[in-house]
């Protein structure tokens, strides 16, 4: 992933530095350019924030990095796990602002040979040591999506790179010997492309060599739909992002019913937007459809999702909607989300259903807001 520091808006936090522009930090108290990456690799690779315990650094620039502050700018208040294994970190951060941030382990079969037919239960699945952890962008969200708890409850300010870097960082540490954090997905709260400029930011600092070194096909980011941003993310990124559109409708009348942005920015501007999208070979851009009783789950829809991506190399994920209580909307009867899968399939479209996962702490997707330590949904002050 490649993004000149020059198309970056400036750092305004001292772990959104990059080598070079720690470089130059150090270089300006008299030290070797050299040590800017040494202290780089020591917060982004090593996860060290005490300078004293920066044994190949000299005691000068320890002193000035203590004087510059190294911590974490959040930490976890509160954590809920769940019983299927994933984990609801509730952080902190320096202004009293808390988000959500997720741990999901990839469930495993105990018994890898076992079929789902096997028997009348199915196979036995348990978490296994690779993790995906989605994170946030925004305290709170402002595209106001009716199905979506974060939406609901309006936006109070940006996160910056520091503060979503730092849920990586701390995910990392709280994961087990055996686990092995892989995956980010920008899908917390917030729209990301929001947040452009720290985003960016926060991008390069999690796939940098020298840092937490997340590969390409890592880190995910779903938004939905803000086309100049992801045209800005395309030049930027040169496609290397992976993408994941939360599409929902397939007519602009119903998809600006339930997702305000569409009527600023059109299907068919989204549509050849992602038509454009530079995807490297053999890589799709993930289409988020989350199933909704009587608003968009009917056949009819799923014939209108194939036309409608015509022309798009994508593969869709189904999301039965996980039930909020800002909302009475409801997911599809019982062998409605297969028979919208099989008409996919039928009509030459990839589809998956995403399995549920947290939904017992409200951790699923569509759920995350703000929960205080009692576990009460509060709603944010709008900026």
């Amino acid at each position: 992933m490649s993004l000149s520091s020059a198309n970056l808006a400036p750092a305004v936090h001292p772990l959104e530095r990059l080598p070079e522009e720690r470089a130059a930090v150090v270089a300006g108290g008299g030290e070797p350019r050299y040590r800017g990456l040494q202290v780089f690799q020591w917060i982004h690779q090593r996860r060290v924030f005490d300078p004293d315990q920066m044994t190949n650094l000299p005691k000068t620039l320890r002193a000035r990095l203590h004087e510059e502050g190294l911590g974490l700018p959040l930490e976890v208040s509160h954590l809920h796990p769940s019983l299927d294994g994933t984990r609801k970190l509730l952080v902190k951060m320096k202004d009293g602002s808390e988000v959500e941030t997720v741990l999901i382990p990839q469930l495993e079969k105990t018994d890898p040979d076992a079929d789902e037919g096997d028997d009348a239960a199915g196979p036995t699945w348990v978490p296994g040591a690779v993790v995906t952890q989605c994170i946030s962008s925004q305290v709170g969200c402002a595209m106001g999506c009716v199905f979506c708890a974060s939406g609901v409850m309006g936006l109070k300010r940006h996160m910056t790179a520091a503060e979503i870097v730092s849920q990586v960082l701390l995910g990392r540490s709280l994961t087990t010997e055996r686990e092995h954090l892989r995956n980010i997905v920008l899908m917390g709260m917030g729209e990301p492309l929001h947040n452009y400029d720290n985003v960016a930011r926060a991008l390069v600092l999690l796939t940098h060599p020298d840092g937490l070194a997340l590969g390409k096909r890592r880190v995910t980011l779903s938004t939905s739909g803000l086309v100049p941003q992801i045209d800005k993310l395309a030049s930027d990124f040169e496609g290397q992002v992976q993408l994941a559109i939360s599409l929902h409708a397939v007519t602009d009348e119903r998809r600006s019913s339930i997702m305000p942005i569409n009527r600023k920015h059109s299907l068919t501007d989204l549509i050849a937007c992602l038509k454009r999208y530079p995807l490297p070979k053999r890589r799709r851009i993930t289409i988020e459809y989350t199933l909704i009783r009587g608003v968009n789950d009917d056949l009819r829809d799923a014939d209108a999702l194939v036309k409608l991506l015509r022309g798009v190399p994508a593969k869709v994920n189904l999301i039965p909607m996980n039930p909020i209580s800002e909302s009475s909307l409801a997911a599809p009867k019982e062998g409605g989300v297969t028979a919208f899968r099989e008409r996919l399939f039928e009509r030459g479209l990839s589809a998956f259903v995403r399995k549920t996962r947290g939904d017992d702490i409200a951790a699923a997707c569509g759920q995350l807001a703000y929960h205080g330590d009692d576990g009460r949904r509060r709603r944010l002050p709008v900026a």
